[in-house]
């Protein structure tokens, strides 16, 4: 668990706060709602057929009360709880499961699909697998006397953060008292899960993937040895302890005599390439967690006015789980429905230390440079694939907004008159504004 624990530099501390999920259906970022359903048809199950709880949308600190309401209305005993929804709040989920435990109901991951709406009897419907359980719904789901997920439905768990910071973690800052309230709600959760008889292993999954990343969908294996399914056999494999994550190298001399700026993880900034104002951020890159280098992302006047030249400059090292590969393959970049194709124009291994340095580039439309770095909190995704390892890195735009129009302003001078960077420039790092 050391190593997971390092990682979770900020677990959700509030009751509503979030996790970094993103909702399939307007639906789901509502409230999470509880309705009954009785499965049918009633010709084919008969006698033994159960009684279905609806439970679908966002876990918040009054779910738990909610179901409450609910269940006094309503009898109960003996029913599958169905689980939709993309997580919610830490405190929330765990009042919600221990509901659900004390009544001794089942969970799974499903939908109701209605077939009849008779108002004077209880609607009858048939359970969808096609559903996803993410984040803190898994906790839930761990609530059930019983758990069972059909092989079409997803279990997705991810690194819990505050959610006031979710969109750019690496960006925020935090105090000792958010630290303090992280080892205290790390606390509650392990002790939850022990006492609903999961295993430990469930934590330190959802603790290893950082939130700029895409959230882990858990294997029938992982289901299995986790515990968080019972309605399969199998043997719990014992958990691995992940050492910590090796420090941040320092970034060598690149290919075609290109050397890497001390660019800042914290915020995108205006920085000076050999007499260029350009944008640019570094990020560490990791794979489920695990860290395997990190990347600089350099965005610089194009020609024309409609694009920018943008560069990818990546430092990898092998890891305990991800092997180096001999090359990087492919760079692509994401922001809403845009994607933009970098090449990769060298990726060769060097001795000391022992990584791989790849430099890729190629021309990205202003339209969607601009709208990443608009007003409000938007991100960009940057997939890079070699070796049939794929890495998929969610940045955000801290910073953005504020730098890019001074790059825009300077990219309309002619040929050897280079754009001013903002004031109070410390070495190569513009300070932040």
């Amino acid at each position: 668990m050391h190593r997971s624990l390092g990682c979770a530099v900020a677990l959700a501390l509030a009751p509503a706060l979030l996790l970094p999920a993103v909702a399939h259906a307007s639906d789901r970022t509502l409230p999470m709602r509880f309705e009954l359903r009785l499965q049918g048809p009633a010709d084919v199950c008969g006698a033994t057929c159960k009684t279905l709880i609806s439970a679908s949308g966002a876990i918040t600190a009054d779910s738990a009360r909610d179901f409450l309401l609910f269940a006094q209305g309503h009898d109960i005993s003996g029913a599958t709880v169905m689980l939709d929804s993309d997580g919610g709040s830490v405190l929330g989920a765990i009042a919600l499961g221990r509901e659900i435990r004390r009544r001794a109901l089942t969970t799974t991951v499903g939908r109701a699909v209605d077939i009849n709406r008779n108002t004077n009897d209880t609607p009858r419907a048939v359970l969808s697998p096609n559903a996803d359980c993410e984040s803190m719904c898994a906790f839930v789901l761990l609530g059930g006397v019983h758990r069972f997920v059909p092989p079409e439905a997803r279990v997705m768990v991810h690194q819990i953060w505050l959610g006031d910071r979710r969109d750019d973690p690496t960006a925020a800052n935090y105090s000792a008292e958010d630290l303090v309230l992280v080892q205290r709600d790390i606390g509650r959760l392990a002790q939850y899960t022990a006492e609903m008889g999961g295993s430990v292993d469930l934590l330190d999954l959802a603790l290893r993937i950082p939130p700029w990343e895409p959230m882990h969908a858990m294997t029938r294996d992982e289901l299995r040895s986790t515990r968080l399914a019972t309605g399969e056999p199998g043997t719990p494999a014992a958990a691995a302890v992940a050492a910590s994550p090796p420090a941040m190298r320092p970034a060598p001399p690149l290919t075609n005599g290109l050397r890497a700026s001390p660019i800042s993880e914290q915020r995108w900034a205006l920085t000076d390439r050999a007499g260029i104002a350009s944008l640019a951020r570094r990020h560490p890159l990791t794979v489920e967690g695990e860290d395997i280098g990190n990347f600089d992302l350099v965005v610089a006047c194009g020609g024309g006015g409609e694009n920018f030249d943008v560069s990818y400059i990546e430092r990898r090292h092998a890891g305990d789980h991800a092997p180096r590969p001999a090359k990087l393959d492919s760079v692509t970049l994401r922001v809403g429905g845009k994607e933009a194709l970098l090449k990769v124009v060298s990726s060769e291994r060097r001795n000391q230390p022992d990584e791989l340095v790849s430099y890729a580039a190629g021309t990205v439309p202003a339209a969607l440079i601009g709208g990443f770095a608009s007003a409000g909190n938007h991100s960009l995704a940057v997939e890079t694939k070699s070796d049939g390892l794929v890495t998929v890195i969610r940045l955000g735009n801290t910073g953005a907004q504020q730098n890019l129009p001074h790059l825009v302003a300077g990219c309309g001078k002619a040929i050897g008159d280079h754009a001013e960077l903002a004031p109070r420039k410390t070495g190569n790092l513009a300070a932040a504004q």
